[in-house]
């Protein structure tokens, strides 16, 4: 307790006092001292009023030089940085289930998509890849942001330090030492050198911020899942009782992810709210902080926090569906093969142009019994009636194999993987719980 301070520095409290304010801080009187703030309006003096009620010795020396700030900031400091703990093992919980994933479909062959038109083959673990590459991010800003956090320390009405200067008779030493004291107890390691009455709201525009980056990774991420439900390649999990639609009892909706796209999408819209709190702080400060903040800051979190429980629950019960990557990857593949067929065409004596050439107007009429007879595409087909073609047929099948496609994709992920995920999941091992699939959301 900060008394505790003021008296090893010298201050006249007595141990008495001390004992009576310890044995007193489960018996406030919260309803008391909710009344109170009626009367006064003012929230710090209600309950210094209350906890004085209880301590008739100590209460004398209850707030003794302090201003609001010095009690109502520090304690949302203390909670932020709390807050912080509890939200970086569940991204972590996060990064450890989507690893798992990653790892286990590094070799899957996909279809990569530019433009949301179809591109060169990934695979579905190279993918996840992308979405852990954000959360890797995410997790350094967020843990630089929680221990760059410092405390505002004991500063006074406008961070002068002046009423416990007075009450140190002039020693500034002491005055320091209380704050570093004071600082220390509360856990930590430093405060904010110099404040007005608050500490800096620019601080609480960076937790914002980075909680909204977080909004910015996971709403990413579902969206691309939302996008592969829809094309039938990979599933959120679906309760056997789940009912997609009232009308139309087929439907298999993706709702978690389309939730964590709303919640997140409400996370990265609350930036602004501490960005024109920091803005507007007159001087030394004013007080059309306390009211957004209240809201936003926890809001901020409780909003993250939620997001997190749901991906968490999302990633444990993904299914995928490969014989349906396979189908999709099969009406396309052919036209990314043929590159790969005039180099094998060259290397058993063929003119490049001429090649070139025939593939060109194969393709051309392929691409057209695809769109316009809603047909499979049977390029690969026509290559093979066409007797130019004859000294390759053989080595078709190696020409299409998905796997001759997807680059170094399986070894990327392993070394991903290694490098840069496991060490943020072990930095929170003993801290991470899963939620079972199964979860009421």
């Amino acid at each position: 307790m900060t008394f505790i301070r003021f008296q090893e520095l010298g201050l006249d409290i007595t141990n008495k006092q001390l004992e009576e304010l310890r044995n007193n801080i489960e018996n406030v009187d919260f309803a008391a001292a909710a009344e109170e703030e009626k009367l006064t309006r003012h929230d710090i003096m209600a309950h210094v009023h209350t906890y004085a009620a209880c301590c008739p010795t100590a209460g004398p020396i209850i707030h003794l030089g302090a201003t609001s700030c010095d009690i109502g900031d520090n304690a949302d400091l203390i909670v932020l940085r709390d807050a912080f703990d509890i939200l970086l093992p569940k991204l972590a919980g996060c990064m450890k289930t989507l690893g798992e994933f990653a790892d286990k479909h590094k070799k899957l062959a996909t279809l990569g998509f530019t433009h949301f038109q179809p591109a060169q083959l990934t695979t579905v673990g190279k993918r996840a890849c992308l979405w852990l590459q954000d959360l890797v991010l995410c997790e350094k800003n967020l843990s630089r942001v929680r221990t760059e956090l410092k405390f505002r320390g004991i500063k006074g009405t406008t961070g002068t330090q002046a009423s416990f200067l007075q009450l140190f008779n002039g020693d500034y030493e002491k005055v320091r030492e209380l704050d570093n004291r004071v600082t220390k107890l509360a856990g930590f390691s430093s405060s904010y050198s110099v404040t007005g009455q608050t500490y800096p709201r620019i601080v609480d525009a960076e937790i914002v911020a980075s909680l909204s980056i977080l909004g910015a990774a996971v709403h990413k991420m579902c969206t691309d899942l939302r996008l592969l439900a829809g094309m039938n390649e990979i599933g959120e999990p679906f309760e056997p009782t789940q009912i997609g639609s009232s009308a139309m009892a087929y439907k298999q909706n993706p709702m978690r992810s389309e939730r964590v796209c709303s919640i997140a999408r409400y996370l990265m819209n609350l930036v602004n709210n501490p960005l024109s709190t920091a803005s507007v702080q007159w001087l030394e400060r004013t007080l059309d902080d306390s009211a957004n903040r209240r809201l936003c800051l926890s809001e901020a979190f409780l909003a993250a926090d939620s997001v997190l429980l749901t991906v968490q629950n999302i990633l444990e019960g993904l299914s995928v569906f490969p014989k349906v990557i396979s189908r999709n990857i099969e009406k396309v593949l052919p036209f990314m093969a043929t590159e790969n067929v005039i180099i094998a065409m060259v290397r058993a004596g063929g003119d490049r142009q001429v090649c070139h050439e025939k593939i060109r107007v194969l393709s051309l009429e392929a691409a057209s019994t695809v769109r316009l007879e809603g047909k499979d595409n049977d390029l690969m087909n026509r290559i093979i009636q066409d007797p130019y073609f004859e000294p390759i047929i053989k080595e078709l099948p190696d020409i299409l194999n998905p796997l001759t496609f997807i680059g170094c994709a399986p070894d990327q992920v392993t070394h991903f993987l290694k490098e840069e995920v496991q060490p943020v999941v072990n930095k929170y091992i003993f801290k991470i719980k899963t939620t079972a699939t199964k979860l009421d959301i």
